[in-house]
């Protein structure tokens, strides 16, 4: 197929002046190798600087997904493997690029998780149906991610 095939048109360009934004990830799923929800968030980053807009964008990692906010040592005991975390440069990179990310604090409670066993920047909310509900009812726009 020629490059002319391949065309792509947007019908219904986006652009919006101001977003407000949270995640809501309770696990993961993928596109590739690749956290679907870090791919959109990445997304919504991007687009966000394209449009020049001002921006709040909150992750609120939970329940099968709370892991990602592990530093390598609480990651290995969590996931009993010797790796490391995997995403801890991802998210480093959407908290250098302004995403607030946050664990559920239920879900650390669970799993006996401390603030000493988080990544650097990642902050614990009470939990995260409490938060995401705060959110909303200050006018952010939910997204679920599964």
């Amino acid at each position: 197929m020629s490059q002319q095939g391949k065309a792509l048109h947007i019908d219904i360009p986006v652009k919006l002046a101001d977003v407000k934004v949270v995640f809501s990830i309770a696990s993961l799923s993928f596109e590739g190798d690749l956290p679907a929800s870090i791919f959109h968030l990445n997304l919504m980053v991007g687009d966000v600087a394209d449009w020049k807009a001002s921006s709040q964008i909150i992750a609120v990692f939970h329940t099968n997904a709370g892991h990602v906010t592990l530093h390598d040592t609480a990651y290995n005991a969590d996931r009993n493997i010797a790796t490391g975390n995997p995403y801890k440069d991802l998210i480093a990179d959407l908290l250098k690029h302004g995403v607030q990310i946050e664990l559920c604090g239920a879900t650390a409670k669970v799993h006996n998780w401390g603030n000493l066993d988080l990544l650097p920047g990642i902050t614990i909310n009470t939990d995260a149906m409490a938060r995401t509900t705060q959110l909303v009812q200050e006018g952010f726009v939910k997204i679920s991610e599964s």
